[in-house]
């Protein structure tokens, strides 16, 4: 790009700052200079940085500044001085105050500056104090106080241009409330490039130059006689961020969509679950590992749920003896009073479980939940304590296997858009035979990604099914870290706004 279309593409306010930058290199001077707030000086700096015509740099400076008090002194003067004015022969303090319109706060602050000035002579009489000025006083009088030019002085001030009698005045004026601040700043200066320096050399007219098109310009024609501004479509400007929702949230409403775009239909089911539904209805063993309370989180208060006694004997008789399904049960003494333990949810098949018993199940019929779940485990890139899962069963008379790992194919083509899969062999004791579905992480590896079978019959006959039972339960977690392109599982549910901002959007 050639000078002149750089010039061309010059906003205002660049136009009327650039010029001067042979000269001045702060905001504050170009501001003085140009007319224009030290902001839109800054934006400048900014535009022309993005133009590589200057570099900003930064320099840490100690600076004073005025406040509130300070600000009002220089409109009234010094309370010292106003004070001292006040003094003829002996004057009392109630005297002073009123004459030099002074707050009590501000009496006694001029009582100790002017006593160590040696200005001033103080003397008890009855209840009152009586003040006298001296001689020293009434030459300080004449000469004027040496913190109040300084407080004329142009502020903020840098402390390193200081000289040794304004360092004296300073140094007192820090000591007084609300008056004077000292504090370290970044002030930005502006360095020409040699890009910069060449277009100094340039004409570089200060000619109106217009950004827009207006209706007014294009009625009269007048837009033919005026500058118009050339845009460049390549510069960088600085990044937006509107409101969004939380990405993994935004996922998992899409898989939500998505399974009711394949036909099922959504089922839930408590958080708080008893160990029945969550377990002993699925025909897992009271004496299972998964049973441990190193793997559940149980409910303190309240301790126990209510059930169906009725289905609860049904299911303790899948235990204890099979159920008349061909099977001869676990062989245990099931323990009635544990089924109604209440815990937090493990897994989602406990909806499962409860949705083969509803009113509203409908055979053949496809159903789904995503919902929360909670295990103890050791959190690292790959496991949480607590998880969604996305759990669902097909049922319909005729099912096999086949069909089981059709339907598993599916959703690793649908949620997870990858064709490298493996069906494993897996052991869950609600089905048989049961497979694990896993998937290759361009990043972890061969990660897995389902558990799934068909329910056994000790299951489902006491639950009152007789029909083929496909079931599957996907780690919605891990199919998340897929689409969003992450390593941690643990960013799924982070409050670090950068990761927010920048994550995909699926």
């Amino acid at each position: 790009m050639s000078n002149k279309d750089i010039i061309n593409r010059l906003h205002n306010f660049e136009r009327k700052v650039l010029p001067l930058l042979d000269r001045f290199d702060n905001t504050k001077e170009l501001s003085k200079e140009t007319g224009l707030s030290e902001i839109e000086v800054m934006r400048a700096f900014q535009w022309l940085g993005n133009k590589d015509i200057l570099k900003i740099k930064q320099e840490l400076k100690e600076v004073a500044e005025l406040e509130e008090n300070g600000k009002k002194y220089i409109e009234e003067g010094l309370p010292e001085k106003r004070f001292l004015s006040c003094l003829e022969g002996k004057t009392s303090l109630t005297q002073i105050g009123e004459k030099a319109n002074l707050s009590k706060e501000e009496l006694n602050s001029c009582l100790g500056i002017l006593r160590g000035k040696a200005a001033i002579s103080l003397k008890k009489e009855g209840e009152d104090l009586t003040i006298k000025i001296t001689e020293q006083g009434k030459k300080l009088l004449e000469k004027g106080f040496l913190e109040e030019e300084f407080l004329k002085r142009d502020f903020p001030l840098d402390i390193k241009s200081l000289k040794e009698e304004e360092v004296f005045a300073l140094d007192n004026l820090k000591k007084r409330k609300d008056l004077i601040r000292v504090q370290v700043v970044k002030l930005k200066k502006a360095e020409l490039t040699p890009l910069g320096k060449e277009l100094l050399k340039e004409d570089i007219k200060k000619e109106e130059i217009f950004d827009r098109l207006t209706i007014p310009m294009l009625k009269d024609g007048s837009w033919k006689d005026k500058r118009l501004r050339a845009y460049d479509i390549k510069i960088n400007v600085p990044k937006k961020y509107p409101g969004r929702k939380q990405p993994y949230r935004r996922f998992l409403e899409t898989v939500r969509k998505k399974f009711s775009s394949l036909g099922f239909t959504e089922m839930t089911g408590p958080t708080v679950e008893t160990d029945f539904w969550n377990m002993d209805a699925l025909f897992m063993p009271q004496f299972h590992s998964a049973r441990d309370i190193h793997d559940a989180y149980y409910i303190k208060e309240p301790k126990y749920g209510e059930l169906d006694e009725a289905l609860m004997k049904k299911v303790k008789q899948a235990h204890e003896n099979g159920f008349n399904t061909g099977s001869k049960g676990w062989q245990y003494k099931f323990d009635t009073k544990r089924t109604h333990r209440h815990l937090l949810r493990t897994q989602g098949t406990a909806c499962s479980a409860r949705m083969l018993t509803s009113e509203n199940l409908k055979i053949p019929g496809k159903y789904f939940a995503l919902v929360r779940c909670f295990r103890s485990d050791v959190i690292d890139a790959t496991h949480l304590v607590d998880f969604y899962q996305t759990e669902g069963i097909i049922l319909e008379e005729g099912l096999n296997f086949r069909h089981l790992k059709g339907v598993l194919r599916m959703f690793a083509e649908e949620f997870c858009e990858t064709d490298q899969i493996k069906i494993v062999p897996g052991y869950f004791p609600f089905t048989e035979p049961s497979a694990e579905l896993h998937a290759k992480h361009p990043e972890l590896g061969w990660i897995e990604l389902a558990g799934s079978g068909i329910f056994r019959p000790e299951m489902c006959k006491p639950l009152g099914i007789d029909v083929p039972v496909l079931a599957w339960g996907i780690g919605i977690d891990r199919i998340g870290m897929f689409k969003l392109g992450i390593k941690d599982i643990r960013q799924l549910f982070s409050q670090d706004l950068e990761f927010l901002r920048n994550s995909k959007i699926v």
